[in-house]
């Protein structure tokens, strides 16, 4: 295992000072790096630590890893910003992680939730990205929220001891989940096309970047997650999505019994292993 050191890098984006730790390994390393896009609410450590966990581990098998927080999040100045509007951030980090360590020949996107999202939106302008890993990526719609309730939770929950049990009791508060069932129906059945949608809806922006980009992809979906589960709806019900996902050099990997940020089980060992796994086998650069 390859010695690391760690220490924190401050860069411009926009005018405004960004925060990273940059990962680097001792002696002679990969020339490929990783930078870990941080999305939601969280920042550069992640839900219990897993941004740090994911770059001491890939640090050591020899990859420079940069994780950051964006504008207006954690220890970064400016305006906190959605997900869609990450590119110029994303550009600040990935010029910085090059800056930091020369001998770099090309990058890495990982990112979680909304930020795989930003990563999809991005990494047709950068010609120094030769792959992306996308963690439970964020594509929610209310429509499809609610279709992937309906059929992932509702379906299960019927499946499971406990509710039929609660149902014989009368400890099932059977008025309320009704209600909630058919609330979901209804925009489940909705047009996810029409009405309040604008223009270039990022959806759109994702699936034009999982197309055209010609880099390997792991798609990591974690098995009790809705944002997986809706992520997999579309793959399977959109034509377009289907034959993206379907191409060659995209992996798609599963972890049943995980959640959104891979913390029960042993989901982080696994996604981690896996995800240094398919970085040693990107081509050597």
């Amino acid at each position: 295992m390859t010695a690391t050191f760690e220490r924190a890098v401050t860069f411009d984006c926009a005018g405004d000072r960004l925060l990273g730790i940059l990962h680097e390994p001792t002696v002679a390393a990969r020339r490929i790096g990783v930078l870990v896009v941080v999305g939601g609410p969280q920042y550069r450590v992640g839900s219990h630590r897993q941004f740090v966990l994911l770059a001491r581990a890939l640090a050591a098998r020899g990859y420079p890893v940069l994780r950051f927080d964006h504008r207006g999040v954690g220890d970064s100045e400016g305006e906190a910003r959605s997900f869609d509007a990450l590119d110029g951030d994303i550009r600040a980090a990935l010029d910085t992680l090059h800056d930091q360590v020369p001998r770099l020949a090309a990058s890495v996107v990982f990112g979680l939730c909304d930020a795989a999202s930003a990563a999809l939106m991005y990494c047709g302008r950068d010609p120094r990205l030769v792959g992306l890993a996308l963690a439970n990526p964020w594509v929610h719609t209310e429509a499809g929220g609610a279709q992937a309730y309906v059929r992932h939770y509702y379906g299960r929950r019927l499946l499971q001891r406990s509710f039929w049990r609660k149902l014989a009791a009368g400890e099932f508060a059977w008025r309320e989940s009704l209600g909630d069932l058919l609330r979901k129906l209804r925009l489940a059945a909705a047009d996810g096309r029409s009405a309040a949608r604008p223009p270039r809806h990022f959806r759109e922006r994702m699936l034009e970047g999982l197309a055209g980009f010609r880099g390997p992809v792991l798609v990591q979906l974690s098995g009790r997650d809705l944002t997986a589960a809706e992520f997999t709806d579309l793959c399977q019900s959109d034509p377009r999505w289907r034959a993206a996902i379907e191409r060659d050099g995209i992996e798609l990997r599963r972890y049943e019994q995980t959640d959104h940020t891979f913390a029960a089980g042993n989901g982080l060992a696994a996604a981690i292993a896996d995800c240094a796994n398919w970085l040693d086998a990107l081509p050597a650069r």
